[in-house]
């Protein structure tokens, strides 16, 4: 048996003792106990426990590969996650203090891939187990919305309708303003019987739409989500926001640091979920790679009485970025990149010059690298706020607002 003291909490929520020695399910503080094999401790057992450790409030917590941070209290996770932003902003050498995250709260994540698999007598559906591809069910689940929750039998049945036996289907499930609209990825082929048996699962459930492996197999209603003043009929698996709480904080930041902007653009767009509520005070202008995110970006707009124009194109903006001839005529913007941020087009806007941007991440590294390029490049950090809309997991989303100095 190897004793080890936890150092730290690394990024993907292990402890981190001496060598590295990696933990799951330590804090900090704590001494623990297990075997060692390699650079990771299995069979954990704490001989003492961190002031921080309480009872995971959920009883899958144990098994289920679905949460990292349960064990941890509020307070800790809060501040671990803010000083995951302040510390990789200095490794980039930038001083900033955010303040405590606007966490989302339990039972608010209003989309959910499930993973379902054919059993003899049927099906089951819920979420791996930590680090395997063993399927837990989660009939008790406090992370997701109570539809959701009573969404799993639909899950099961979709699984004995269109899964094979030996594969796996992911069930990518959304709650909208119209009903569950429910994605399908792994499934049998899509032949006259399947389709029956999904209409029959579509009726029984009351579910708005159907998409299989990609394409929609039926539509009952249009699966529907309000932006601002906005309904966005949402292509199948399209991006949203994780909770209707942590959008609207993402929002109001955006908002706040773009107040009494003139003119817009707003890069990595998706269906509108910035863009559509800036347009109540000025004109946007939305790029984004995937074309049918710009179609109902623009359907809703069109449909929308009140709001300022809205143009759009569908663009690569990792191969072909905005140059700054392109930029200039805007005097902010709105960057929202995936977790790998946007090297390329970071470059072009600080070479642009224009005089504020709200910069939303979803990865306080490539965050803190973009930012590092905007302050060479002119620009003031002037405040970072931190959005925790991922309860008990390790991600950290934020929004910043940077100024250029005059």
């Amino acid at each position: 048996m190897t004793e080890l003291t936890i150092e730290r909490l690394g990024h993907l929520g292990d402890g981190i003792a001496e060598g590295p020695v990696y933990v799951p399910g330590a804090l900090p503080g704590e001494r623990v106990t297990g075997t060692r094999e390699g650079d990771v401790l299995r069979d954990m057992r704490i001989l003492t426990p961190s002031a921080d450790r309480v009872a995971p409030p959920c009883p899958h917590a144990r098994a289920c590969g679905g949460c990292q941070l349960q064990h941890a209290a509020d307070g800790f996770v809060a501040e671990w996650k803010r000083d995951a932003v302040r510390q990789a902003l200095a490794q980039q050498g930038i001083a900033a203090d955010p303040d405590l995250p606007i966490t989302s709260p339990p039972r608010s994540r209003r989309r959910a891939a499930f993973s379902v698999r054919r059993t003899k007598k049927g099906a089951l559906a819920g979420f791996h187990m930590k680090a395997s591809d063993v399927i837990i069910a989660v009939p008790n689940c406090i992370l997701v919305h109570p539809e959701l929750v009573a969404a799993l039998p639909m899950v099961e049945a979709l699984g004995v309708a269109g899964a094979s036996r030996k594969g796996e289907l992911s069930v990518l499930v959304t709650l909208t303003e119209t009903g569950l609209d429910v994605a399908v990825q792994g499934g049998k082929p899509l032949d006259t019987t399947l389709h029956q048996s999904l209409a029959e699962i579509a009726r029984a459930h009351d579910l708005a739409r159907i998409a299989w492996d990609g394409e929609i197999a039926l539509q009952r209603r249009a699966p529907v989500l309000r932006l601002g003043r906005a309904e966005v009929t949402l292509p199948p698996g399209a991006f949203l926001q994780a909770t209707r709480e942590g959008e609207t904080a993402l929002v109001d930041a955006v908002k706040q640091a773009l107040t009494g902007a003139k003119r817009v653009v707003d890069l990595f767009a998706g269906c509108g979920t910035f863009a559509l509520p800036l347009t109540e005070s000025a004109p946007v202008h939305a790029v984004e790679g995937d074309r049918a995110m710009m179609r109902a970006l623009d359907h809703a707009w069109r449909n929308t009485e009140g709001l300022k124009r809205i143009t759009h194109e569908a663009r690569d903006l990792f191969r072909d970025p905005l140059l700054p001839e392109e930029l200039s005529r805007f005097d902010a913007v709105v960057i929202d990149p995936p977790r790998a941020g946007a090297a390329a087009q970071v470059a072009q806007v600080a070479k642009a010059a224009v005089p504020r941007i709200a910069h939303v991440s979803c990865n306080p590294a490539t965050f803190a690298r973009d930012t590092a390029t905007l302050i060479a490049a002119g620009y003031d950090l002037e405040w970072v706020r931190v959005v925790d809309q991922f309860r008990w997991s390790t991600h950290v989303e934020l929004v910043a607002l940077l100024r250029r100095r005059s």
